[in-house]
């Protein structure tokens, strides 16, 4: 460490106290690193606030000493994030871990960053409430704003953009703004939510989130449904759409990784391209959802349909579902997971599904494919041998292949894992010119580039000194 970075360090101390700054080599190796393959970088010290202004002053101090400075939550995140690839001080937010506020009346909750999706949903229970966005992993709400996440439920509820009301943000220069208010909607100002979700640390840290919440609906039902094919399935999809039934998660797993659930899983479900369904109702209303959900993939040649409505049988397949990942890991000792994901429109899902398969099979990589078919967004689930530098080239093939099919047909490199380090070298292609308007704010906003530098946009190219 640096002369600099040392005084750093005494000040930091002056500031939290011992205890909340950490040099701790094992603390350090926690946090550089998230879940995705990329290579680990360990941080120069973490440091653990409890409240905004804190979070302000530390800043304050970096861009004194000119260090970066990396937001972290729990590094569930997939392409890189918070990996701290020029070193300087994580912001550790798991000590902002409370909620702050719920506005039942209003359908809003108040939470700092550092809550995670489950601890939200156990408290906004008592209320008859509970919050929508739900990526699979137990992530911090501050995370998951920070990429935009989403997941299962996005295809009734939406993403985790449509569900910020207003954030409170420590910017590069240490002030502290909100970006919007309790509001339901405003004509008033640029929108700034909009900006700060989804640029993953890059234009500042959050400290507080407002966030909209639903109902709790009456009943929920689950169903399973094997099709002869994956074009089957997603035209069943499509026409369930088409048809308004009001379906509240609807997932495609392909043959391979129906494979794997089978196995990880103890279950014994059909070995087919399959879709994972759920509906969200009132008692009339849920039945007839289904018995026309039947008919629509009956149509489409669907060869089985389960339906579970309930809770432990709902839990049973949905752990399916979720666990696949950890599938994949078990089955597969001694090698890494890559996970990428693309999104395309609706219509060419079935394509861009098939395009996969078969870039996966003609490069004797081992991996399955799973997808959240209502919104066109699917994943690729590949294990590697990181030591075997031809599979990596393969898998970085298979990467570039998904990528360029997903942005041929006006779609993108990303619908949900962000950009990180492993997808920002499709954004000039995907985004063309309005990449500069992009460099433009991240430079007016973070001029020294402190801010989780070297991801989402290469700032360098617009003239930058950083």
């Amino acid at each position: 460490m640096t002369a600099d970075r040392k005084t750093l360090e005494e000040k930091l101390k002056e500031l939290l106290g011992d205890g909340r700054v950490s040099l701790n080599e094992t603390v350090r190796a926690l946090h550089g690193r998230d879940e995705s393959y990329h290579a680990e970088r360990l941080p120069d010290l973490v440091v653990f606030p409890e409240t905004a202004q804190e979070v302000s002053e530390i800043v304050l101090l970096a861009k004194e000493t000119g260090i970066p400075v990396i937001p972290f939550g729990l590094g569930s995140s997939l392409e890189g994030h918070v990996i701290p690839y020029s070193g300087g001080i994580t912001i550790d937010f798991s000590l902002m871990n409370q909620v702050l506020e719920v506005r039942e009346s209003d359908f809003l909750v108040r939470v700092q960053p550092g809550v995670t999706r489950s601890q939200l949903n156990k408290e906004l229970k008592k209320y008859g409430l509970f919050f929508s966005v739900d990526p699979g992993a137990d992530a911090t709400l501050g995370g998951m704003a920070a990429t935009n996440a989403s997941g299962t439920t996005s295809v009734k509820y939406g993403v985790m953009r449509d569900q910020v009301r207003d954030l409170e943000v420590v910017l590069a220069d240490g002030s502290i703004i909100h970006t919007g208010s309790l509001a339901a909607k405003s004509a008033s100002g640029l929108h700034l939510n909009g900006l700060f979700v989804g640029s993953e640390g890059t234009l500042g840290c959050f400290t507080e989130l407002t966030l909209r919440v639903y109902g709790i609906s009456e009943e929920t039902a689950a169903a399973r449904a094997s099709f002869p094919t994956v074009d089957a399935a997603v035209e069943a999809v499509v026409s369930i759409l088409q048809a308004g039934i009001p379906i509240a998660r609807v997932e495609l797993v392909d043959e391979p990784s129906m494979e794997q659930v089978n196995r990880h899983s103890g279950t014994g479900y059909p070995v087919r391209p399959t879709l994972f369904l759920e509906f969200h109702g009132n008692s009339a209303g849920l039945r007839q959802d289904i018995g026309f959900c039947e008919e629509i993939v009956k149509e489409h040649g669907c060869e089985r349909i389960d339906f579970e409505t309930e809770t432990e049988g709902r839990n049973v397949l949905w752990e399916a579902r979720h666990n696949l990942a950890y599938a994949f890991i078990h089955g597969h000792p001694g090698r890494k997971m890559m996970v990428t994901d693309v999104c395309v429109p609706i219509s060419e899902l079935a394509g861009a599904v098939h395009h996969a398969r078969e870039a996966v099979d003609r490069l004797g990589l081992i991996g399955g494919i799973t997808g959240h078919v209502g919104d066109g967004n699917f994943h690729i689930i590949l294990m590697i041998d990181l030591n075997n530098p031809e599979e990596v080239g393969k898998a970085d093939q298979l990467n570039e292949a998904i990528v360029s099919y997903a942005l041929d047909r006006s779609g993108t490199c990303t619908g949900e894992h962000g950009v990180g380090i492993g997808k920002q070298k499709y954004q000039e292609q995907e985004h063309g010119p309005a990449i500069h308007a992009m460099r433009a704010i991240k430079q007016a906003l973070d001029p020294e580039n402190i801010m989780n530098p070297g991801k989402v946009i290469d700032f360098k190219q617009e003239g930058s000194e950083k």
